[in-house]
């Protein structure tokens, strides 16, 4: 933040330390600098460095109010223990009401400050007013969550009082809103996503499931709370679900259950044990619910630290063991995916047939085709979708008219079409089809005249309707199930260009006649302007493939939430046309593409070329 102000010719150089491997950086718009040491001008907001540590400097003796302004903005990018340093640029009432931690607003850049200040009347000489300017793309709430918006012009406004100080008269700011103001760039050095796990709701008992449940956690130290990453991400998680997951995911946290009074660092032991101090509410908590409050910490925390959690104590108010849960025993409430999943791929070949890439962690498999009707039947396909057991397949006939549900693992015929379009043109008809964590299979039909987003429970029966009352328009062209069954991925189209947007699958009444509908759209790849493809990968990822506006193509991986992590782009490939990666996020990513077939890549390489002919190459799901 401070560096871009500092581009504009307004800021100074700051002076910057290293101490015990961490970067220290002294900010500074009011003159105060380092006594030892080199100067220079840094980037005080060093895109995803964590080890980059900033601290806030008190405005100096008669500091003009661009100081007092700058100052402050500046501030509110360190790492300042309580904002006490932030603080000493209001007025003493201004400075007791001021909430930082009521929610934060990012920025494109750094908020630009007038240069010229609104002079308030008749008191001109005693208040003045600084419109701040710049361009909003997301809010992060109370709860934690990140809310990404289409980008927006942003006005806000601060308001300084001439007052009487300990040595004359000061200028400060009387009247600042609630919240933080960063820069993107700050933003993603101070903050990081995690993700807090939660029990998918409508399961039958054993198939307790957990879903990601994406939030973003102060890195290092809270300067509220003084908590550390790791109590910081257990806390949030214990106070429950974010607000938009919450209607389809419970904790078996009991109500007002919280970490014990004063804790404020939590850490792996010697023996990679993480203890964790509750308070009473949890004192008399059965030991199947405290073990599943257990799974719940461990997932959540196990890529949170350098030393890997291995098992979780949670612990009374009087500090005894309430229940000891280690990572094997918590495989049974694993998230979909998270441990070992199928790793198979499928593909439809150049003659119409399915194929599958066998045990394909390391590219090694050879295709062969699918037992049943897919390998070898009379009907061409164009599209496929693979249960998740890898019982059954779906496929899309080449004109996109029809959709079949087979076996793949035992001979039979092919059945009658599950579903059919009446579509007159290939692209309004059927979509590639796609599978849930619950064994549900979803397509959509695109005709014009009669489009609809459809279910068939556990692939098999009538096909059932589900509604989405906030399409507002657009039309449905792909749609990928994740693999906790409770979120969708569509893609949309409206006024030229397709978008990717999260919508939560609510589900009510009995299995029987269950009544399914997709709500709460949300964008998940606000930053491009025409998404092409997409394929989840992993809990609460995506990889898409797009442009942005005025762009060239390119993919790159989003979160659930619409955020996008700091190294989401990856290496270039020609003409994509999908895209398919695993739950294991440690599979490779498959894509095709029109120049060079299917090609793959795994993690820490390039792309390589895996099959010269074919298309539709899917995981299971």
């Amino acid at each position: 933040m401070g560096t871009d102000r500092r581009q504009d010719g307004r800021g100074r150089a700051v002076g910057v330390t290293a101490l015990l491997g961490c970067g220290i950086v002294l900010l500074s718009a009011c003159g105060s600098m380092p006594v030892t040491g080199d100067v220079k001008a840094v980037d005080a907001s060093q895109p995803g460095d964590s080890q980059v540590q900033v601290y806030a400097v008190a405005p100096r003796d008669n500091a003009t109010p661009n100081e007092v302004v700058d100052g402050f903005l500046e501030s509110m990018t360190s790492d300042d223990p309580g904002f006490r340093t932030t603080r000493k640029y209001l007025t003493k009432k201004a400075a007791g009401t001021w909430r930082p931690s009521a929610f934060t607003t990012v920025l494109s850049k750094a908020p630009n400050r007038s240069d010229r200040p609104v002079h308030d009347g008749d008191r001109s000489s005693t208040e003045l007013s600084y419109p701040l300017t710049g361009e909003k793309v997301a809010t992060v709430d109370a709860q934690s969550a990140y809310q990404p918006v289409a980008p927006t012009q942003f006005n806000r406004t601060l308001h300084l009082v001439r007052q009487n100080g300990p040595d004359g008269k000061e200028w400060r700011i009387d009247l600042v809103p609630d919240g933080l103001l960063l820069g993107q760039s700050d933003f993603k050095r101070l903050y990081r996503s995690v993700n807090k796990y939660y029990f998918a709701t409508g399961r039958t008992a054993g198939q307790s499931t957990l879903v990601a449940d994406p939030v973003y956690v102060r890195n290092r130290t809270d300067p509220v709370t003084g908590m550390d990453t790791v109590t910081q991400t257990v806390r949030s998680l214990i106070e429950g679900p974010t607000n938009w997951l919450r209607p389809v995911v419970d904790t078996r946290f009991p109500t007002s259950t919280a970490l014990r009074k004063g804790v404020t660092a939590l850490a792996p032991d010697d023996r990679s044990v993480l203890k964790v101090p509750l308070n009473k509410r949890a004192d008399n908590v059965g030991q199947r619910s405290c073990r599943m409050m257990a799974s719940q910490v461990l997932y959540t925390v196990r890529d949170l630290t350098s030393a890997r959690v291995e098992q979780v104590e949670l612990q009374r108010s009087d500090s005894s063991p309430l229940c000891v849960l280690g990572a094997d025993q918590a495989e049974e409430f694993a998230p979909d995916g998270s441990s070992g999943g199928p790793d198979s791929q499928y593909f439809v070949d150049a003659k119409g047939h399915v194929q599958c890439i066998p045990g394909s962690t390391r590219g090694s498999g050879d295709p062969e085709p699918v037992t049943g009707p897919f390998g070898d039947g009379p009907v061409r396909m164009s599209a496929v979708g693979v249960a998740r057991d890898e019982q059954l397949a779906a496929a899309v006939s080449q004109n996109n008219e029809s959709l079949y549900v087979s076996s793949i693992v035992s001979e039979g015929e092919l059945p009658a079409p599950a579903v059919t379009s009446s579509g007159k043109n290939l692209k309004d008809r059927l979509s590639a089809p796609s599978w849930d964590g619950r064994g549900d299979l979803w397509v959509a039909d695109r005709d014009p005249e009669n489009s609809r987003l459809l279910r068939l429970a556990g692939g098999a029966g009538k096909p059932s309707e589900v509604t989405v009352p906030s399409l507002d328009g657009a039309r449905l062209e792909a749609l990928r199930l994740s693999a906790d069954g409770v979120r969708i991925a569509l893609l949309l189209t409206k006024d030229g260009h397709t978008t990717l947007k999260i919508g939560r699958i609510e589900r009510q009444g009995p299995a029987s006649k269950q009544e399914v509908s997709v709500v709460e759209l949300r964008q998940a790849a606000p930053q491009l302007a025409d998404v092409t493809a997409m394929s989840w990968s992993g809990r609460s990822r995506l990889v898409v493939v797009g442009k942005e506006q005025g762009g060239v193509q390119q993919v790159r991986y989003v979160q659930a939430d619409g955020s996008a992590p700091a190294s989401g782009v990856l290496p270039g490939v020609n003409q994509v046309s999908a895209v398919a990666a695993a739950d294991d996020e440690q599979l490779p990513l498959m894509a095709d593409t029109e120049g060079d077939g299917i090609v793959k890549l795994s993690p820490g390489d390039n792309w390589q070329t895996v099959l010269k002919e074919g298309s539709s190459l899917v995981y299971p799901g």
